[in-house]
């Protein structure tokens, strides 16, 4: 258990850190961006407000300020649990993340569970075939998916399903023009399916390619050739011998893939009008939304680095020798 308390400590600190460092380069960038946020704040009414006005509106919300002094009196609310009111929502920040993040949760958490169970069928059929059609087939495969943009495979599938056979809706994350409590079940999977569909084949090619090389290396070893010479062939092999030595690792890079997940769906969220925390983050920099911006930066900045601390400690807690004197991180 001592272990276990000095990792949660120390990965608690190093939040602290990358937090902070996070939210003062985004504050930094914010402040030095062409985007008047004035200008987004008030919007097409532009000129017809006058130059006393636009100080006023400046003034309220803190902008006349020197940027380090708006700094730190952000991090002062923060710290007391204020995360400051959105520009463009006119609502309170918290509540904004709140509702954006729940959808961006359920995308993807689908595309991230389908990508792994996915990516690791072809993985262990790409291993247990190693050099035949089948594992240059599932390769190339991969590899052409790891170098396409997710904006342009989600542009692809719109165009295909949505527009030319009408299959899905083009974009959105409800019907329009209908009532929250009146969308049923069916419909909210319908705007779901192709933003998620999106980033699962994208997710893909990471946990096949390293499946398919840590089976690769298991089938070499000599008790699966013990195991051979014995009669055993096939999935059944690989169930009794292979399995549970692949598993892990690929689980744990599954789990360190929440930056490149998030990342893509920032893109896919902008190509089918997702309601979700990409799309919120987007506007927020065009419109100059400084206090959205930084919690979404925290907020995403969590969701990600909670990722890789279970992946680490996945390997922690199974691995012994990683939590070794000589072998510490």
């Amino acid at each position: 258990m001592g272990f276990i308390l000095k990792f949660f400590v120390g990965r608690l600190l190093k939040l602290v850190l990358l937090l902070l460092a996070a939210s003062i380069l985004a504050f930094t960038l914010v402040s030095n961006s062409p985007v008047d946020p004035v200008q987004s704040y008030i919007g097409a009414e532009m000129t017809r407000v006058s130059p006393e006005q636009r100080e006023n509106i400046a003034a309220y919300w803190g902008m006349d300020e020197p940027p380090v002094q708006q700094y730190l009196k952000w991090a002062k609310a923060m710290l007391n649990g204020d995360m400051g009111t959105s520009l463009i929502y006119r609502s309170p920040v918290a509540e904004v993340i709140a509702e954006r993040f729940l959808a961006s949760l359920a995308l993807m958490g689908v595309a991230w569970v389908f990508s792994g169970l996915f990516g690791f069928l072809l993985g262990i059929v790409a291993g247990m075939k190693e050099g035949s059609w089948a594992d240059r087939l599932i390769k190339w495969y991969c590899l052409m998916l790891a170098s396409t943009p997710s904006f342009w495979l989600g542009l692809l599938l719109l165009m295909m399903f949505s527009v030319w056979l009408g299959w899905f809706p083009v974009g959105l994350g409800t019907p329009a023009g209908i009532l929250a409590e009146d969308v049923t079940l069916l419909e909210r999977v319908q705007h779901l399916f192709l933003p998620a569909l999106t980033l699962s084949v994208i997710g893909v090619s990471g946990v096949a390619l390293h499946t398919r090389q840590k089976l690769i290396e298991v089938m070499h070893t000599d008790y699966i050739r013990f195991a051979m010479a014995r009669g055993e062939r096939g999935i059944q092999l690989v169930r009794r011998h292979g399995l549970r030595n692949i598993l892990l690792p690929a689980v744990s890079l599954h789990f360190a893939s929440f930056g490149e997940l998030f990342g893509g769906a920032v893109l896919a969220e902008q190509v089918f009008s997702y309601p979700g925390l990409g799309q919120a983050v987007v506007q927020a920099g065009l419109g100059g939304d400084v206090p959205l911006l930084l919690g979404v930066v925290l907020a995403s900045t969590i969701f990600v680095y909670m990722g890789n601390m279970m992946a680490d400690g996945l390997y922690r807690v199974v691995d012994p020798r990683i939590r070794k004197g000589g072998i510490e991180r």
